[in-house]
């Protein structure tokens, strides 16, 4: 069991070593710019071990993704409600300044957001994420018909709300400026959710 467990642990760090000094490198040059042997490499690895963790070159930078691909899931089990848990959680995360919820003006996070989105490949790769996510939370909500449209409508409506805060403060705006019009607008959305959504409120 601990042997598993400090085998898990290594494998996590190698996954978030190579996955930091990859985004290092799209960061600095461009994502086309730089082959995966550039970042095998620099990493000191070989490329065949590179591809056992991250199958794509996509997935270098996606891997970041990879934590919270089943969190709504997670929180919509919590309970009292599903639509009330996931309303917490995303307030919570806009109070702590979470980069999933967008508002976050860190240099770093800004940088990695705007490598994510002006890049093609990477957008895409993103929807593949929102996908399983939306599974997953399909799962946690019955796995029916109507699960399915609601979580589709959830991961929707908290993907609009980031990607807006991250546009506000990728154009200028200060995060403190921006906090309550985003707290404002995910009161209103939830408030939507649950208004269409009875059945998970």
């Amino acid at each position: 069991m601990g042997e598993i467990g400090l085998r898990e642990r290594k494998k996590q760090r190698m996954y978030q070593a190579v996955s930091d000094i990859a985004i290092g490198l799209f960061l600095e040059k461009g994502f086309d710019a730089v082959s995966v042997a550039e970042v095998a490499a620099a990493a000191e690895i070989s490329k065949p071990t590179l591809f056992r963790y991250f199958p794509s070159k996509e997935d270098l930078v996606l891997h970041r993704f990879a934590d919270h691909e089943d969190e709504p899931a997670r929180v919509a089990a919590r309970g009292p409600s599903p639509l009330t848990a996931l309303r917490r959680h995303f307030l919570d995360g806009l109070e702590r300044r979470d980069p999933v919820t967008g508002l976050n003006d860190a240099p770093q996070v800004l940088a990695y957001h705007r490598l994510l989105y002006g890049t093609p490949s990477l957008a895409a790769g993103m929807f593949r994420y929102l996908e399983r996510s939306e599974a997953a939370l399909a799962g946690a909500l019955g796995g029916d018909l109507g699960a399915r449209l609601a979580a589709g409508q959830i991961i929707a409506v908290q993907r609009v709300l980031a990607l807006e805060n991250w546009r506000r403060i990728a154009d200028g705006e200060a995060v403190e400026r921006v906090r309550p019009d985003a707290v404002a607008a995910a009161e209103e959305a939830f408030a939507q959710l649950e208004a269409g959504l009875p059945r998970y409120a």
